[in-house]
């Protein structure tokens, strides 16, 4: 491996803000596997609901006898559909979790790699620096320091800011599905048939597997935002992120065939939109405040190589 002290000293920077997320996933993936795991009781009871009333028993028996026998058995179906959504979702989002921290492991272990080399390096340096007693060398590496620690920082928050555009895209295209499904749910209301109420049925579809790719994405971004500092009530509605899917298949699926409910899910998109959009722009002020303390740091670097006497 060829030596390079910037390079080894940004990687190096990383390593704090990797175990940080490394450290944040490890507590998301503890929470999932719960949430998983309760989904998953949730999904088999209410199959088991829907089984019972399918069968002869008490149960259908009774609801057969006041006639809504199949009208239960519908609510039950859909209660059981919703729940399995639900557990599919959350299942994707472990998956797709776990290859997270797979991917920060290998990181940090490459680091430990260069912090080896970097501090052998760096012991040869400072002795030069003693024996030479110069103060401003001296100063200057500290100063290199603090740039690499800015600069890494700026790319934390880079990092976030296309994590949050990315789960920008897939709020969109949720957007973008249930648009059209409201379309065609609008002509179905004048006569569209079985035509439109399929196409609006296939649209809906696409918006509830969207919502599985949104729910990750806004997973990452939430884990991308561990270094950084934004205001509390920003970080309230970042807290929701993690749950999103279950409000939104809760709130989508009560009868999904009603423009009402469509317009509901549009609504709980377009909140979840607006939250991404306000951090973005927080972080778009906050890099270019980085931004601005790197070029006074760098000034203040090449003032003292300047003055520094050969």
């Amino acid at each position: 491996m060829d030596f390079n002290e910037q390079l080894f000293r940004e990687e190096i920077a990383k390593k704090e803000s990797l175990n940080k997320k490394l450290s944040q996933l490890q507590l998301q993936r503890e929470d999932l596997q719960c949430h998983v795991d309760k989904l998953k009781k949730i999904m088999y009871n209410e199959q088991a609901d829907v089984e019972s009333l399918e069968h002869i028993n008490l149960k259908s028996i009774f609801y057969g006898m006041i006639g809504k026998r199949q009208e239960k058995l519908d609510k039950e179906k859909l209660e059981a559909y919703t729940a399995k959504l639900k557990y599919d979702s959350a299942v994707y989002e472990l998956k797709v979790l776990e290859q997270d921290i797979i991917n920060i492991k290998a990181q940090l272990d490459k680091i430990s790699e260069y912090e080896y080399k970097y501090s052998e390096f760096l012991k040869e340096k400072v002795e030069k620096f003693k024996l030479s007693g110069s103060f401003e060398a001296l100063e200057i590496m500290k100063l290199e320091e603090q740039i690499a620690n800015k600069k890494n920082y700026k790319k934390e928050l880079n990092e976030a800011i296309l994590a949050g555009e990315k789960a920008l895209i897939s709020a969109n295209n949720v957007l973008s599905s249930l648009d059209s499904a409201e379309d065609w749910g609008t002509f179905d209301l004048f006569g569209g048939g079985v035509i439109s109420d399929m196409v609006k049925h296939n649209h809906l579809d696409e918006a509830q597997n969207k919502v599985e790719q949104l729910q990750s994405d806004l997973r990452r971004f939430k884990t991308e935002l561990t270094d950084v500092t934004i205001n509390s009530d920003i970080k309230v509605n970042i807290d929701g992120f993690l749950r999103f899917a279950d409000y939104f298949f809760d709130n989508f699926f009560t009868d999904w065939a009603v423009l009402d409910k469509i317009n509901e899910s549009q609504k709980n998109v377009k909140n979840t939109k607006r939250q991404i959009e306000e951090v973005i722009s927080r972080l778009h002020s906050m890099e270019n405040e980085t931004d601005t303390q790197i070029k006074i740091l760098e000034a203040d670097k090449e003032q003292r190589i300047v003055n520094i006497k050969l």
